[in-house]
């Protein structure tokens, strides 16, 4: 196998813009969540600043944005590493992918992953209903691992629980300027493309272009993903991620919430 393309004097050549849309999931509750403990909006309004008060200050590049886009930016240190961060005092990183079934099955993944991980847990009795924003990139530098020299070294970007690879090759992009990295899915079945942002910048709005309604049931059975609009359902088997070491003895027997 091919060592990988690291350094950043190697990575220059494989350097090309990037413009498109990047989907990502996340739970609806973000709207109301602080709504049940006021009893009216202005209420709200106030308690929401307050929170952001306490918050740590997001990076200047960031504050233009909405707040969906901006906080993987904002927190430091990160508790774990992901794909393309390590944990620690890291850069921030915001994930999508280029259609909303990739970023579907990316989510139901780390769902199935927290049961796994929470044998006692019962599975909710109903759907959980998440928003699937869309965010418009345009960004001067990105790689693309899935074509080019990067593509050879596919099976380091792949790996399904090693990122060190990827993560060394986010420090060598960043240190070239690239704001992209464009990567295959290791959980969509139809092997759709990622995006991991690597600077507020790559973000050609501040604010979410798009929105969709998805619910989520997870059960005995596996998940089904259903979106309202476009109408759209999704069914991931109880061994959709079978390859992945961390879902070895997940307890798909258990009680429902009550």
């Amino acid at each position: 196998m091919s060592q990988p393309i690291l350094t950043p004097d190697a990575l220059r050549s494989e350097v090309r813009p990037f413009a498109g849309p990047a989907w990502r999931f996340v739970e609806a509750q973000h709207r109301v969540s602080t709504l049940k403990l006021v009893d009216g909006l202005a209420e709200q309004a106030m308690l929401e600043h307050i929170l952001e008060e306490t918050k740590p200050p997001l990076p200047k590049d960031c504050q233009h944005l909405n707040y969906l886009l901006a906080t993987p930016f904002r927190y430091r240190p990160y508790p774990q590493g992901s794909r393309f961060r390590r944990a620690g005092l890291t850069p921030g990183v915001w994930y999508g992918a280029e259609r909303p079934e990739a970023a579907a099955a990316e989510m139901v993944f780390y769902r199935f992953l927290f049961y796994a991980e929470s044998p006692g847990t019962p599975f909710p009795d109903d759907a959980a209903e998440y928003t699937a924003i869309c965010a418009m990139l345009a960004a001067p530098a990105s790689l693309d691992l899935t074509s080019g020299a990067l593509a050879a070294n596919r099976a380091q970007w792949m790996h399904l629980t090693d990122y060190a690879p990827c993560q060394t090759l986010a420090e060598s992009a960043r240190e070239i300027g690239v704001e992209v990295i464009r990567y295959a899915s290791v959980r969509d079945p139809a092997r759709g493309a990622n995006l991991a942002v690597l600077s507020c910048r790559a973000f050609a709005a501040p604010e979410p272009t798009q929105r969709q309604t998805w619910r989520i049931r997870i059960g005995r059975s596996g998940a089904q993903a259903l979106c309202e609009q476009p109408r759209l359902g999704l069914e991931f088997a109880t061994d959709a991620f079978a390859p992945d070491p961390r879902l070895v003895g997940m307890i798909w027997e258990r009680p429902r919430a009550r």
